[in-house]
């Protein structure tokens, strides 16, 4: 059983800082079959997850701004549903969206890098909703029993401060944390 990280979303910078961060801190980026909106199936993302060489999986979905199950929550829902796949958590990264989707989330972590009980938005900065972020493909997050949810703002981005050049240090700690908490669940 293969073991993935979620991450909703499917950008360039996205892509980019995932691609980097998983030669950093382990692991196989399947960011080449990720698309705003996703185009690829399910079926091909199962086949990328059971032939990755190194784990965790890290699995870029994103709907595309598309209102309720978009095809980035498709995949989103087989994976879930799948025997031989093993979501170990998920980032869940906020949007600007127009249809106020939103999850519930374990907490989130700022632009400066301090984990808070509330949201945040696409930069960063903390939201006065407890314990929640609005996004794009977020929806079925709270219909899955996920081990861990992480909120951040827009990969790779977020005013500046979780920039590539700089290490992407705002993602790297919520893959981090994820994986850290993984070892507690499971020790």
């Amino acid at each position: 059983m293969k073991r993935v990280i979620l991450i909703t979303d499917g950008d360039a910078y996205a892509k980019r800082t995932i691609d980097y961060l998983a030669h950093k801190i382990g692991g196989t980026s399947l960011s080449y079959l990720a698309d705003n909106p996703m185009t690829a199936d399910d079926s091909a993302i199962k086949a990328a997850i059971q032939a990755a060489p190194q784990e965790p999986v890290y699995v870029l979905l994103d709907d595309g701004g598309v209102p309720g199950v978009g095809s980035g929550e498709k995949i989103l829902q087989s994976l879930a549903a799948d025997p031989e796949v093993n979501i170990i958590g998920a980032l869940a990264v906020a949007a600007h969206t127009q249809n106020r989707e939103w999850s519930r989330v374990s907490f989130s972590i700022d632009q400066d890098g301090e984990l808070q009980p509330f949201g945040v938005d696409k930069e960063g900065v903390v939201t006065d909703e407890l314990g929640r972020i609005n996004g794009d493909t977020i929806y079925l997050l709270d219909q899955l029993d996920l081990p861990i949810v992480v909120a951040i703002g827009d990969i790779g981005k977020m005013r500046g401060k979780d920039r590539i050049e700089i290490g992407s240090p705002i993602t790297e700690q919520a893959l981090r944390i994820i994986l850290e908490r993984e070892g507690t669940n499971h020790g």
